[in-house]
């Protein structure tokens, strides 16, 4: 399955100066996949899974030196580790912390060997041990984005057409609702890789059904390796809780009435360190960067993919596929996360994307737009529609009181067009809108 993090690392590939490769993001988003695709490109590659072998761990405890280490690996794997030709590539690195410190003397001492390393809940460890500032690349991997879906599932043409569109012209009206057919394949079915795949393989929702029942039972089964005993509950409440609190302000006693909010506010951090929900912070949004005026303590909150939000719900999303224009419309928050999801998707992939929105609270004038994103120098509000009609208040409102916001986004199943400020974009379109086209 094709994914755009390749590009950038083939260009690791042939980078003269090439620095160590930490592959990062959720549990089973296709990190070690992308490895051994990219592993193809090499005369020999090597895989460690330090799960799989903890004896390897051994090799790192005597010193951090790269040479030593690489040659008592290959004794110990019985395999040749060339500088140049052989890709090394450490999974579950996370079990290994002293892997991870030597990672920069690799960097500094063997600079020709190509190594990359990812693992599960790597943050955690990061964030005890720190990594090598300055002698590692970090690199972000997210679901499949809707453009990546398209080209998995034989619509590299469609994908095209989207990303070179005059958005000043309507796309052909058969081309858009075929499009929005997509739209509804991809709510239904997701972006984690495995759901993705047994889609185009078999056409089957009911095993794409299985596939996120699972994820959402690996993910469970995390909870013990990231949070103590006795908070497991409450990072137990707050997974169960989110997908019913999509599109709202979150509020810790919407959760439960009975905890207390500093009580449950670590475990949603814990959730969103392990990658599994994505925090939607307040931002006044008078420049950039939009994160040096956030408001840590407003937000709302949106799960990691959108279909384990539906499946944690138990709501029945195959009527995206059956009818992908009226579920559309009766699911507004799922379209909204839909439209979160795929601005992660499309950021820079050198650092953890943050998502922000901004809500103004005075009397008389309430407003909210559902995101804030950075578009060409500037600050533009973002507005998901469900319909093909809403009103467009809180976004006029934005525009009026930043003057240094250039325009406006505005997301629905509508045709492309144009209202004074505010572009307005299909939903198959993000990936484009963010790129000013």
């Amino acid at each position: 399955m094709k994914r755009d993090l390749m590009f950038h690392l083939k260009a690791w590939q042939t980078d003269g100066d090439r620095k160590p490769l930490l592959l990062r993001g959720a549990r089973q988003v296709g990190k070690s996949y992308l490895a051994r695709e990219l592993g193809r490109e090499f005369p020999n590659f090597i895989e460690i899974n330090f799960e799989l072998e903890p004896g390897l761990k051994l090799l790192f405890e005597k010193d951090l030196d790269p040479v030593r280490i690489t040659r008592d690996l290959a004794i110990a794997l019985g395999k040749d580790i060339t500088p140049g030709e052989t890709l090394l590539f450490l999974d579950e690195i996370q079990e290994c912390p002293k892997a991870i410190t030597a990672l920069r003397y690799f960097y500094e001492k063997m600079p020709l060997l190509h190594i990359i390393a990812a693992g599960s809940l790597l943050e955690f460890t990061i964030e005890e041990l720190g990594i090598p500032v300055g002698r590692v690349i970090p690199l972000y991997l997210y679901p499949l984005s809707f453009m990546e879906f398209l080209t998995a599932s034989g619509n590299e043409r469609l994908r095209h057409e989207i990303l070179h569109h005059d958005p000043a012209a309507e796309f052909p009206e058969i081309l858009h609702n075929k499009l929005l057919g997509l739209i509804g394949e991809y709510m239904a079915v997701g972006g984690m890789p495995e759901a993705v795949q047994k889609w185009i393989e078999t056409g089957n929702f009911k095993t794409c059904l299985k596939v996120h029942q699972l994820l959402i039972e690996t993910y469970r089964q995390d909870f013990a390796k990231y949070a103590k005993k006795r908070k497991q509950e409450y990072v137990e409440m707050v997974f169960d809780s989110i997908p019913r609190l999509l599109g709202k302000k979150f509020v810790f006693t919407a959760v439960s009435p009975h905890v207390r909010a500093r009580e449950l506010r670590p475990a949603l951090e814990l959730l969103a360190k392990a990658g599994v929900v994505h925090i939607v912070y307040h931002s006044a949004a008078n420049g950039l960067p939009l994160g040096a005026e956030v408001n840590p303590l407003v937000s709302k909150v949106i799960f990691l993919d959108i279909a384990l939000a539906q499946s944690l719900l138990g709501i029945d999303y195959g009527q995206w596929i059956l009818d992908p224009v009226h579920t559309i419309v009766n699911r507004g928050a799922i379209t909204e996360s839909f439209v979160g999801q795929e601005l992660l998707a499309y950021g820079s992939p050198f650092m953890k994307n943050q998502l922000h929105y901004w809500a103004q609270e005075q009397s008389g004038c309430m407003a909210e737009v559902d995101y804030i994103t950075a578009v060409n120098g500037g600050v533009a509000p973002v507005e998901v529609k469900s319909g093909k009609t809403g009103s467009l208040k809180s976004i006029q409102v934005f525009l009026e009181k930043k003057k240094n916001s250039p325009y406006g986004l505005q997301f629905s199943q509508r045709n492309y067009g144009m209202d004074k400020k505010i572009k307005q974009y299909p939903l198959y379109a993000v990936s484009s809108a963010l790129a000013g086209v």
